[in-house]
């Protein structure tokens, strides 16, 4: 059986309230299976009716499931395109923003109980023996985190942007006019997503579902060898470190700026001075010769 999982990316990055949602959403919400509070997962029944009176509640894939992070992302499992806003209004409720862009992304998983093993990757998919809850978990964390990379890439792609210019610029006039405190805001930002990346979206946590059980930490490698995260953050972890690097040769050069400006400062208020005390020494010379 093959089940779609779409990813949508709601918001960039501050936060979504998810207390409030599992507050106002309790019929939906899936009591959580570990101690991570950075995300939360809901659960919408549909059966069809094929499947009525034959035990379907323990059963995922007749329902569909929304996995929310606090940071943003939003993955929806066996919802299809066109339905997809219905359950988003749900999560913009709680949201303190959202982006222009959204980043979305798509993913197959199918269940195959007759599967000799626990797991078995294929090209855009995964497919498991058994789906259940914790898997649904698992799979949204990682795709959740992948999407998330998305975003941070998009932002310091568009910082490198800017000193790409300003390197332009210097290269072509030998000066730039970027004032300090833009270049502080740039600082502010750079440390900020790197902050955000290691601490909100928990790149470097591994799952405590995938902790406690080995089928479920298969799931888990396997994904993020699949997405390529820790390459993609080495990546990103490059460009920020480049970001650094201008950064702090444009502090020098405004430094240095700001050295000239004080020296011509003191050679024009020493030049005053000696112009004051030649006037003096005319004056009192003026004074003895009368």
């Amino acid at each position: 059986m093959l089940f779609k999982i779409s990813l949508s990316q709601l918001r960039g990055f501050g936060s979504i309230d998810l207390k409030s949602m599992q507050a106002e959403n309790l019929s939906n919400v899936i009591p959580a299976s570990s101690r991570s509070s950075n995300y939360l997962a809901l659960r919408y029944y549909d059966y069809p009716s094929v499947f009525s009176g034959i035990g379907v509640e323990s059963n995922a894939v007749c329902s569909r499931f929304m996995i929310v992070s606090q940071y943003g992302s939003v993955v929806l499992f066996n919802i299809e395109d066109q339905e997809a806003d219905s359950y988003l209004k749900v999560v913009k409720k709680y949201s303190s923003g959202l982006l222009k862009d959204v980043k979305k992304d798509d993913f197959s998983v199918k269940e195959n109980p007759f599967l000799d093993i626990d797991m078995q990757g294929g090209p855009d998919c995964v497919v498991l023996k058994t789906l259940d809850t914790d898997s649904i978990r698992v799979i949204g964390t990682v795709l959740g985190q992948s999407i998330a990379l998305d975003y941070f890439v998009s932002q310091i792609d568009s910082m490198l942007e800017i000193f790409t210019d300003i390197n332009r610029g210097m290269e072509k006039d030998g000066t730039f006019t970027m004032d300090r405190r833009k270049l502080f805001q740039l600082v502010g930002k750079a440390n900020s997503h790197l902050a955000d990346v290691i601490l909100k979206v928990g790149l470097f946590e591994r799952s405590e579902i995938a902790w406690r059980d080995a089928k479920y930490a298969q799931i888990y490698d396997y994904l993020r060898e699949e997405f390529e995260v820790a390459q993609r953050f080495s990546n990103l972890d490059f460009k920020l470190k480049f970001v650094e690097h201008n950064i702090h040769f444009l502090q020098e050069v405004l430094q240095n700026r700001k050295s000239d400006f004080l020296e011509w400062c003191i050679i024009f208020l020493l030049t005053i001075e000696n112009i004051i005390g030649i006037y003096e020494i005319i004056r009192e010379s003026g004074a003895l010769l009368h």
